[in-house]
């Protein structure tokens, strides 16, 4: 399979956007002991919870957080001990799980800006890029990861730790962990968003070039 492909821009984010929502906000609220969150105007909710947050010390904090996004993932004892490691690593490029490192980097980033730096800084890139294909084929993340790393150094993580995935028809469910979201914009024009860990700004060699890669047969199959 033949692609096309153009790097436009690669620029580093410290929040998604979209995140949290007002009612994430209110819940939240709720969960550190502000009874009145009901009360509050929309744009309120965030400085308030931060005050709310404030009150309590940063691993319990950041386990009220774990158990409010990933109770239904993590075990209990899981929690406990992943909000104090979150105070020392960066939990989000190195928590053994990997599809779940973007709510551990939506957690951290939080917690973050609420104590003003006690949490380690991450960061993710954002990579907006043109991506043709002759085929005309729906572009998966799985694609989209194995023609981007055609842009990146051999020395760079992801093909040093997934070569065989990005270089055969295995499967590779890995991608939709290390790909965060994956926007069309129209007219080849697409957005990427990754951990930096994955997609490092160094690490992007070529800008403008054409690959073939190939497609996991589960994916290459007729529908």
């Amino acid at each position: 399979m033949n692609f096309k492909v153009k790097i436009n821009s690669v620029k580093s984010i410290e929040e998604l956007e979209g995140s949290w929502s007002n009612e994430d906000f209110t819940e939240l609220l709720k969960r550190f002991d502000y009874e009145d969150s009901e009360k509050l105007k929309p744009g309120e909710l965030k400085e308030y919870l931060f005050m709310a947050i404030g009150d309590f010390e940063p691993s319990e904090a950041a386990a009220i957080l774990l158990d409010y996004k990933l109770s239904e993932v993590l075990s209990e004892g899981q929690i406990g001990n992943l909000s104090h490691e979150m105070l020392r690593e960066k939990i989000s490029e190195n928590y053994s799980d990997i599809y779940i490192h973007k709510f551990f980097f939506e957690i951290n980033q939080l917690l973050y800006s609420a104590y003003n730096g006690k949490f380690p800084l991450t960061k993710a890139n954002l990579v907006d890029f043109e991506m043709k294909n002759d085929e005309e084929t729906e572009l998966t993340k799985e694609l989209a990861l194995k023609a981007l790393s055609k842009s990146l150094s051999d020395k760079s993580l992801i093909n040093r730790l997934f070569s065989e995935q990005l270089g055969s028809d295995d499967s590779f469910p890995e991608a939709e962990g290390i790909i965060w979201d994956l926007q069309k914009k129209g007219n080849f024009q697409y957005t990427m968003t990754a951990s930096e860990k994955w997609f490092g700004k160094d690490d992007f060699e070529k800008t403008e070039y054409e690959c073939t890669i190939i497609p996991s047969l589960e994916n290459s199959e007729p529908k």
